[in-house]
């Protein structure tokens, strides 16, 4: 069985749809050292047809960072993971698991598990394409059926095209009735298909993802499987993020202090301003940072007020540090004798 703690794809924060651009994942790089990082889902359209820079372009701190795309056509495939390897990418990450309707309409996500010779001959594309790792993430299974026999066969067949790991989504996708978020909810999580998974393909790298939202689940799952793959959680609170380098990869923290994570994010909202970026789409990304803690609220109200967008981001974050500490002082005011 392969090692986890070996394993590249230990822990990663999972893509997700206009969350994990490069400003998300420059902070939560400032987070974790060792996290794998993932983009948002780019379609092999937007890059054969699009702004390539915009789509690819990242900071050199990211790594170990994949693309993943959504596809599939294997020459389109091919050619979008070649420009992943070009950009300098870690990683090209196949979508087989986004519910949605826009990319049902487009034939790949979720929808292709019932295609799995389709999705191994994009895999065997991009693999003869390029020297990168290819990679899948994919669901459990599609709409209610919950025959083990079919994501087995699924995972099989893409592995004999030279897949050799497979980041699996717990739960069904319901391609039908449920929007994207509720497909992230409703249907019910089932790790134990997944450790089977593990059991049956000893040899390949097996993720999990879904559900995810404590240390003690993280280390629970990976006595079973190689991976897991952290998602909203990761977004919404980020701290958490700070204490993983320790607990799963035995290394030192890359920060011990939120406000040194905060000045770190100011500085670099000073460069991508000075290089025509508003500060406030790298902000967006921070605002959980203090969750959990007096005055959290207060100092996202001051990153998040619009009558500061052209401030410069060190006056806004000298205005959230006193938000945060009047608000601190109120609440201990209010409990005193």
């Amino acid at each position: 069985m392969t090692s986890s703690a070996a394993s590249p794809w230990r822990l990663s924060v999972a893509p997700m749809m206009d969350w994990t651009d490069r400003h998300c994942r420059y902070f939560h790089r400032l987070l974790t050292r060792h996290t794998r990082l993932y983009t948002e889902m780019v379609t092999t359209g937007a890059l054969l047809h699009g702004d390539v820079p915009r789509h690819l372009d990242f900071n050199p701190e990211e790594h170990p960072v994949a693309l993943q795309l959504g596809g599939s056509e294997p020459d389109e495939l091919a050619q979008a993971a070649r420009l992943a390897e070009r950009w300098g990418y870690d990683e090209v990450n196949l979508n087989c698991g986004c519910p949605s309707e826009r990319v049902q309409r487009g034939a790949f996500g979720a929808c292709l598990m019932a295609e799995p010779a389709t999705v191994a001959d994009g895999v065997k594309a991009m693999r003869d394409a390029v020297s990168l790792p290819v990679t899948v993430k994919h669901r459990i299974g599609i709409d209610k059926g919950e025959d083990y026999g079919f994501v087995r066969d699924f995972v099989g067949t893409v592995a004999d095209a030279g897949c050799e790991v497979f980041m699996v989504h717990a739960r069904n996708a319901w391609l039908k009735g449920l929007s994207p978020k509720e497909n992230r909810e409703v249907p019910p999580l089932r790790y134990e298909t997944v450790y089977r998974l593990k059991g049956d393909f000893p040899a390949l790298t097996i993720c999990l993802n879904g559900g995810v939202t404590e240390e003690a689940q993280i280390g629970a799952h990976l006595a079973h499987i190689d991976g897991v793959m952290v998602g909203r959680e990761a977004y919404h609170n980020p701290w958490s993020m700070a204490h993983w380098d320790s607990a799963f990869f035995g290394a030192a923290p890359q920060h011990r202090e939120r406000a040194e994570v905060e000045q770190r994010m100011v500085e670099y909202m000073v460069r991508c301003a000075a290089d025509g970026e508003p500060w406030s789409r790298v902000a967006r990304h921070m605002l959980g940072l203090w969750n959990g803690l007096p005055g959290a609220r207060r100092w996202r109200q001051v990153w998040s007020d619009h009558r500061l967008k052209q401030a410069p981001p060190q006056e806004v974050a000298a205005q959230a540090l006193t938000a945060r500490r009047h608000s601190v002082e109120a609440a201990e005011a209010e409990l005193a004798p």
